[in-house]
């Protein structure tokens, strides 16, 4: 059976939803999936088929989180096929998705041996508990599960064919 480890960073939970969002799409096409925060992650992927990494871009950076799992498990993650996502902007504006997706690019770049199956760039939300009136969230569950069998598919570890269905489960936007 393929073995997908998703390790998530945050600060707010939010990323951990679309984590979790991830996982439960991955895990409708029949695979075993394991979602944790991406610094409890002590032992080797080397054992996982697929390895799926996101992580918040805050202020023009990813999460710090992301880049610590990246450097620790660089050697294992060499042989592990690597599939990337990125919550990033509030605002629904071409110049806001284009500035995050730059940052997650720069990112990325640092980790030149780093080559991702997939790399998915969605929308961020507000904290729970700002802004109450008018409350920002551009998290798009149907395409963030539909990125997430894609990845899968992309990774070779999986069949090309994967069933294309909602993700069940995703917190309902408030």
């Amino acid at each position: 059976m393929t073995r997908v480890l998703v390790a998530y960073a945050t600060r707010n939970g939010s990323t951990r939803q679309v984590a979790e969002a991830v996982g439960t799409a991955v895990r409708a096409t029949g695979t075993e999936v394991e979602v944790v925060p991406a610094h409890t992650v002590v032992e080797s992927p080397a054992g996982w088929d697929l390895v799926m990494l996101g992580a918040p871009i805050y202020s023009g950076r990813w999460h710090r989180d992301a880049h610590r799992f990246l450097k620790r498990h660089r050697a294992a993650l060499s042989s592990v096929p690597v599939a990337v996502f990125a919550l990033g902007p509030r605002r629904d504006e071409e110049e806001a998705w284009q500035s995050s997706r730059a940052q997650l690019d720069r990112a990325l770049a640092k980790r030149a041996w780093l080559v991702p199956v997939a790399v998915g760039l969605f929308g961020g939300a507000d904290p729970v508990g700002r802004r109450r009136a008018g409350r920002r969230d551009l998290r798009d569950w149907a395409r963030i599960g539909a990125w997430a069998r894609k990845a899968l598919a992309s990774s070779g570890v999986a069949p090309e064919e994967v069933e294309d269905s909602p993700v069940r489960g995703a917190p309902a936007v408030s």
